[in-house]
C-alpha cells in the first residue's frame, strides 16, 4: 500500500510518502521554492517523494490531507461572525482564498498532482498525534499535542498502542497555548509562526518579572493544564494582528518594531512567557500521566518545538521516556497523516520509522558535473582524507559548510546540511552571526556530540538525535565549549551515531582526536531569511555569500581562497531578514 501525506495552506507545507508502512520520503515545500515556511500546496515536495520512492502518482492508493478544511472554515468564519465589524477586513482577505482554493483541497490535489482517487482527511491534532506516536520507538505511550490551532482543537491528549491511537480530550479555540506564545512573539517584534524559537532563545537573558501579571490578567491556568485566555487583550480572533493597544497598555510599552533594539524589558517579557509556557506544559503532562498511567509520552504540535520546555519535562522525571517528533510543527502532519492511514487501513503492527535518509540527495557525479560546468575548483580525495582535513580546519578556527547525504526533515540541521565550527572558541558565536547568519546576537548555537561521549559533557542519559531538547552543560565543561553553552548553561544537543550519519560522525570523531573535544558547533546551512540549502548550487551560493571558508559537497571540497572573485560574484545572494 502506497500513501502520500499532505500538509499545507497554513504554514510549513510538506509531503510524505509511506510505502508498505515505511516512511520512504518526506520534505518541506520551502526547500524547493526557497520561500521560508511556504504554506502553498507542496507540489515540488510531493513530486520529490514520488520520485524518491520510485512511484507514479497513479500507483498511489491514497492521498491523505492533514486536517479537515470544512471544519476549519467553520471555525474561522464563526469567529468572524461573532465580531463582524472588527473582523470585516480579515473577512475580505480570507473569503476569496477559502472559497477559491482552500475548500477545494481534493480538486487542488487532482489538478496539481493528477491524483484522481478519493482523498482522505484526518483531523489536525490526530495527524500530530500519529506523527509523534508512529514515529516513536514506543509500543505504547501517552500522547500530548499542543499548537496554535487546528480545526477547533488547540491541544489534545490520548494514548497510542501498537497500531491504534485514541484521543480522549481536546482544548478548543480561542483558548490556546500556542496562540498565547505567538501573541508574545508578535509583541516582541518577531514573525508569528516562524520566530517563536527566537523568543525561547531571548528568554534565557531575562527574568520572568511579568509572569504573575500574565497569569493574573491574560490567561487562567487550571490544574489540568487547560487554559482560558482573556480575549479582551488579544486581536487574533478578528484581525491580522495578534495583540493591540490594551495588550501594550498592560505591559507598559508599545510593541517592539521589527529589527529595532532589543532591551532588557524585551528579555524579561520573553522570560515571562517562557516561564508561563513551561508551567502550563508541565501541568498538562502531569494530568496526562495521571489519566493514562503510562510512563512514556510522545509530544507534537508547534509547542513541542520548544526545546527548553521539553528539557524541563525530561528532567522532571515525570516520565521515563519523552519523545518529541523531529518535525513537530505542521510539516510533520504530512508524516502523521500518511502513517495513520496505513495502520488504520492495513491493520499492520507498528514498526520503527527512520527520520534520516528520507530527504533530497545528489549523486557525486551530479555534483562533479555542476562544479566543472561553473568553473569551480575543487579537491577530490577519499572522504576519510577530506574529513581529517576539515577537522583540522575547524580546529584552526575556520567555518565549514557540510552538504552530504539526504537532507534532514524538520527545522533542525543534523549534519547533512550544516555549518560547522569550533565550540571551544568563545568568540565563534559572534563570528558566525556577523559573517554568515546575519542574525540577532542572543540566538544560541547548538552542539553536535558523539553519542558515546554525551554523558561526559551534558546531563543527558539517553540519545537526543533531533536537537529538540535542551540539556545542561556540566559545570566543569562550560569553559571548554563556551560557543555552544547558552547563557543559562543549557544546550540544545544533537547526539550523533555512526548509523544515523556516518560522515558527520567521522568528522566529529576526527575533531575529537585533534582537540580532545568530541563536539562541534552545528547550525543550519542557510543565510538569515532563507530556508536550509537543498541543492549544490544553493550550497555554493550560501558559501560564496557568507563567511564560510570551506565547503564539503559529498566528497569534494571547495576553498574560498581558491575561487576567483568573478566566479564568486556569480553566486552572491541578496541579504534578507526573517
Amino acid at each position: 500500500m502506497k500513501i502520500l501525506g499532505i500538509s499545507c495552506f497554513y504554514h510549513d507545507a510538506a509531503a510524505a510518502l509511506v510505502a508498505d508502512g515505511v516512511l520512504k520520503a518526506a520534505a518541506s515545500e520551502e526547500r524547493f521554492t526557497r520561500i521560508k515556511h511556504d504554506p502553498e500546496f507542496p507540489k515540488n515536495a510531493a513530486n520529490f517523494c514520488l520520485n524518491k520512492a520510485g512511484i507514479e502518482v497513479g500507483e498511489l492508493d491514497y492521498v491523505v490531507f492533514y486536517d479537515k478544511p470544512f471544519t476549519k472554515f467553520d471555525r474561522i468564519f464563526t469567529g468572524y461572525m461573532a465580531q463582524p465589524i472588527k473582523s470585516y477586513k480579515s473577512f475580505l482577505l480570507a473569503a476569496p482564498i477559502w472559497l477559491g482554493r482552500k475548500l477545494w483541497t481534493s480538486q487542488v490535489i487532482e489538478k496539481e498532482l493528477g491524483f484522481k482517487k478519493d482523498v482522505l482527511y484526518l483531523t489536525h491534532h490526530l495527524s500530530h498525534a500519529a506523527g509523534a506516536f508512529f514515529g516513536s520507538p514506543f509500543e505504547e505511550a501517552a500522547i500530548l499535542t499542543i499548537d496554535g490551532v487546528g480545526e477547533w482543537a488547540t491541544a489534545s491528549y490520548g494514548v497510542g498502542k501498537n497500531n491504534e491511537i485514541k484521543l480522549f480530550k481536546e482544548m478548543h479555540y480561542p483558548h490556546s497555548l500556542g496562540l498565547l506564545y505567538s501573541a508574545f512573539t508578535y509583541y516582541l517584534g518577531f514573525q508569528v509562526n516562524s520566530a517563536e524559537y527566537k523568543v525561547m532563545g531571548l528568554a534565557s537573558y531575562g527574568k520572568p518579572e511579568f509572569q504573575e501579571l500574565i497569569v493574573r490578567k491574560l490567561v487562567r491556568v487550571c490544574d489540568d493544564g487547560s487554559i482560558f485566555l482573556n480575549l479582551d487583550y488579544f486581536t487574533f480572533q478578528y484581525a491580522q494582528t495578534m495583540t493591540g493597544k490594551r495588550f501594550e497598555q498592560l505591559l507598559g510599552r508599545p510593541r517592539r518594531e521589527s529589527e529595532s533594539q532589543i532591551e532588557r524589558f524585551h528579555e524579561n517579557v520573553a522570560a515571562s512567557i517562557q516561564a508561563v509556557t513551561e508551567k502550563i506544559v508541565m501541568k498538562m503532562a502531569a494530568h496526562v500521566r495521571e489519566k493514562t498511567q503510562l510512563n512514556r509520552i510522545c509530544l507534537s504540535g508547534g509547542v513541542a518545538l520548544n526545546a527548553t520546555a521539553n528539557g524541563k519535562l525530561v528532567k522532571s522525571g515525570l516520565y521515563e521516556d519523552v519523545y518529541a517528533q523531529p518535525a513537530a510543527g505542521d510539516a510533520g502532519g504530512a508524516v502523521g497523516a500518511a502513517l495513520y492511514a496505513h495502520y488504520k487501513i492495513s491493520g499492520d503492527n507498528k514498526r520503527p520509522q527512520q527520520f534520516f535518509g528520507i530527504g533530497p540527495s545528489f549523486e557525486e557525479s551530479e555534483i562533479r558535473d555542476f562544479l566543472i560546468s561553473e568553473s569551480l575548483p575543487f579537491a577530490d580525495k577519499p572522504i576519510d582524507v577530506q574529513l581529517r582535513f576539515l577537522a583540522q580546519k575547524i580546529a584552526d578556527g575556520h567555518l565549514v559548510g557540510i552538504f552530504q547525504g539526504a537532507m534532514e526533515f524538520g527545522p533542525r540541521a543534523l549534519g547533512f546540511r550544516s555549518i560547522v565550527a569550533d565550540p571551544r572558541d568563545n568568540k565563534m558565536k559572534e563570528k558566525i552571526n556577523a559573517a554568515v547568519k546575519y542574525r540577532e546576537p542572543f540566538r544560541p548555537f547548538a552542539p553536535a556530540v558523539l553519542k558515546k561521549k554525551t554523558k561526559d559533557f551534558f546531563d543527558c542519559n539517553s540519545e537526543a538525535p533531533y536537537m529538540i531538547v535542551n540539556y545542561t552543560v556540566h559545570q566543569d565543561k562550560r569553559s571548554i565549549i563556551p560557543a555552544v553553552t547558552h547563557i543559562d548553561n543549557s544546550s540544545r544537543i544533537q547526539t550523533v551515531s555512526k548509523n544515523d550519519n556516518s560522515v558527520f560522525y567521522q568528522l566529529i570523531e576526527e575533531f575529537g582526536k585533534l582537540t580532545g573535544v568530541p563536539i562541534v558547533l552545528n547550525t543550519s546551512f542557510n543565510l538569515r531569511g532563507y530556508p536550509i540549502v537543498n541543492t549544490p548550487r544553493e550550497a555554493v551560493e550560501t558559501f560564496c555569500t557568507g563567511g564560510i571558508d570551506f565547503l564539503l559537497l559529498e566528497r569534494f571540497i571547495l576553498s574560498k581562497t581558491d575561487i576567483a572573485k568573478d566566479i564568486q560574484s556569480k553566486f552572491l545572494l541578496n541579504k534578507k531578514v526573517d
